[in-house]
């Protein structure tokens, strides 16, 4: 009887090493499939069917299972703006998550609404949005033909009071001067600025 119990062990033994083969081969086509006309797979191993969309990654655009494989089209994104520090791009499209809350204008830099001057006339504010917008300032029309520009001053003024020509001399508005023996001239002020009127000794 001894030397039948080898037969019976080796017996005993090929149905556990034929099952095992059989079942690493199952994973093995489990783990790799070959789903070309019948389904997708995305990244973490589930498949999607013919017609289904899916994202084959979180970084990835939606894709459409066909049968000849998945279809990706990437949307048209927005542009990130130009002063974002901080881009996440874990999802389709990027989107900025952080921008500057300054400006830089000139070689300086400026807080996020912060109001300031580039010239007597130039005035400017830093923008929420990173860009910096000013504006020149509009100087009246000055009732003297002699204004001056005082420092840190934008629009000049009249220091001798409206006045206007009288052929190439200045005459103060207001009082009658007489340029010849004949011409007595004197200011009017007439459609925003001081005009010349002259008359002559007879009519005075």
């Amino acid at each position: 009887s001894n030397p039948l119990i080898p037969l019976a062990c080796l017996t005993l033994n090929e149905g556990p090493t034929s099952d095992v083969t059989l079942s690493l081969d199952a994973i093995d086509e489990y783990a790799y499939p070959d789903y070309r006309g019948k389904g997708c797979m995305d990244e973490s191993g589930f498949v999607f069917a013919i017609g289904e969309q899916f994202t084959p990654g979180p970084s990835t655009c939606p894709c459409l299972c066909t049968d000849e494989g998945p279809l990706c089209t990437k949307p048209e994104c927005p542009k990130v703006h130009p002063r974002c520090i901080k881009v996440d791009t874990s999802q389709c499209c990027p989107q900025c998550k952080e921008k500057k809350n300054y400006c830089e204008f000139r070689g300086k830099i400026y807080a996020s609404l912060e109001e300031f001057k580039v010239s007597p006339c130039e005035k400017c504010r830093c923008e929420p949005s990173g860009e910096v917008l000013c504006s020149v300032a509009a100087c009246p029309q000055t009732e003297c033909v002699d204004p001056e520009y005082e420092p840190d001053q934008c629009c000049p003024i009249c220091k001798s009071g409206p006045n206007c020509y009288a052929d190439t001399a200045v005459i103060p508005a207001g009082r009658e001067v007489k340029i010849d023996d004949c011409t007595i001239c004197y200011c009017t002020y007439e459609e925003g600025t001081w005009q010349i009127e002259r008359q002559s000794n007879g009519q005075l």
